[in-house]
């Protein structure tokens, strides 16, 4: 007898990078930071104080978002704490639209998470196409019918960013429309949109601690908007989980905000690699748009992107290939150190000589 439901049934889920562990790998496919956290996380890490585990962690994580408001310039009351970005995403959507509303817009190429949490939901979807040189149709989405966006800047899976003055003639020209901006890879790129929070009510900015953080493994995210909008996202998480962020990931996170000299000099050294890496694999003769991540979306004429992602497996090289319309020709590769960066190099050499 089956006991699915039928949207367990049904629906697609999302599904994560490998994370292969049958041989040693260079991995380079999850936009994961190259270097390790920061030397007070550890520190935090070392002397957190086991003890602590028998006890519930604070619900609202009110330490680290005191430590998130000071170092974004706003109030702990415009900070939302969750387990992970994704989580913060995911209660967004029940938080601000509405199954039998217009829907939520985005681009068709663009975080594939959005898709998944709409249909898990039950929400419509508005979907724009980029334009030829993987920029976001920002006309186009102004005009579409519907509740509000999501806009990943820069974006995933092309690494593309939105200057923040085009951004904000973006967000004022739709303030009956909420602007959801997925700012995973911000650090990597410029200015962030959190200023725009204090002058738009309708804005909501997400952020994590996976990528420029170096904690991918902790799992923590947090969201930067108008009180009311907090409220919302609030009133979503504890309807199904009161203490989504545990007392590890509090104590860890809130350390390494307060770090911010060794992630400034990390993060330097990852734009660094991106641009040299983004110059060498472009006189390999691969299409890269102009990143503004920790990644490259790099395509070839000569070999589709399916075949360049098994030669490089088959290399000890892990990097990230979706076989869908749009995506096929093109491999993400994640920026790594410049010793792994070298070896990738040396194995494109190989399998496309």
């Amino acid at each position: 007898m089956d006991f699915l439901s039928k949207k367990a049934r049904g629906i697609v889920p999302y599904t994560a990078g490998e994370q292969l562990r049958d041989r040693t790998y260079i991995k380079l496919n999850t936009n994961e930071n190259p270097y390790p956290p920061a030397p007070g996380v550890k520190a935090a890490l070392a002397a957190f104080d086991a003890g602590e585990l028998r006890l519930y962690p604070r619900p609202n994580a009110d330490l680290l978002r005191q430590a998130i408001a000071e170092k974004e310039g706003v109030e702990p009351e415009n900070v939302f704490c969750g387990n992970g970005s994704d989580e913060v995403l995911a209660l967004s959507f029940p938080a601000f639209f509405d199954a039998d509303g217009a829907g939520a817009c985005f681009a068709d190429l663009t975080y594939s998470f959005y898709e998944v949490f709409a249909a898990f939901f039950g929400i419509p979807v508005k979907i724009v196409p980029l334009l030829p040189d993987f920029t976001f149709d920002l006309a186009a989405m102004r005009d579409a019918h519907c509740q509000g966006y999501y806009i990943a800047n820069p974006n995933a899976p092309t690494g593309v960013g939105i200057p923040r003055e085009k951004m904000e003639q973006f967000v004022a020209s739709v303030p009956d429309k909420i602007v959801i901006l997925d700012e995973a890879y911000m650090d990597f790129y410029g200015e962030s949109c959190v200023p725009l929070t204090k002058k738009y009510e309708n804005v909501l900015v997400v952020k994590t601690f996976s990528k420029s953080y170096s904690l991918a493994g902790i799992r923590c995210g947090y969201a930067v908007g108008a009180s009311s909008l907090i409220a919302g996202l609030m009133r979503m998480k504890d309807c199904y989980n009161s203490y989504p962020v545990d007392a590890v990931a509090q104590t860890v996170c809130t350390a390494a905000v307060k770090d911010t000299a060794y992630y400034e000099a990390a993060t330097k050294k990852v734009v660094a690699e991106r641009e040299r890496l983004q110059t060498s694999l472009r006189a390999m003769g691969f299409t890269v748009p102009e990143s503004a991540s920790n990644f490259l979306f790099a395509g070839r004429a000569a070999a589709d992107g399916k075949t360049v992602y098994q030669s490089l497996r088959a290399e000890g090289v892990l990097v990230r290939f979706w076989d869908k319309p749009l995506l096929r020709d093109f491999v993400r590769i994640t920026v790594g150190t410049p010793e792994q960066n070298d070896v990738l190099l040396e194995k494109l050499k190989k399998i496309l000589s």
